[in-house]
């Protein structure tokens, strides 16, 4: 049984583009990689989050 949100092409922009990011974040300098990389993939992360969760209401 697949959930509401998975059917959204939304929520598969969202996955798409947090792949996107974590392709961005290896090419990162060292230094950057453990504040400003962490930050960014955790937002980009939240975005299909939040869609999966604001489907469920």
């Amino acid at each position: 049984m697949a959930f509401k949100f998975e059917n959204l092409r939304v929520w598969e922009m969202a996955l798409d583009y947090s792949l996107e990011i974590n392709k961005l974040i290896k090419k990162f300098p060292t230094d950057e990689k453990y504040v400003l990389a962490q930050q960014l993939q955790r937002a980009a992360d939240s975005i299909a989050l939040n869609i999966a969760e604001g489907s469920t209401g």
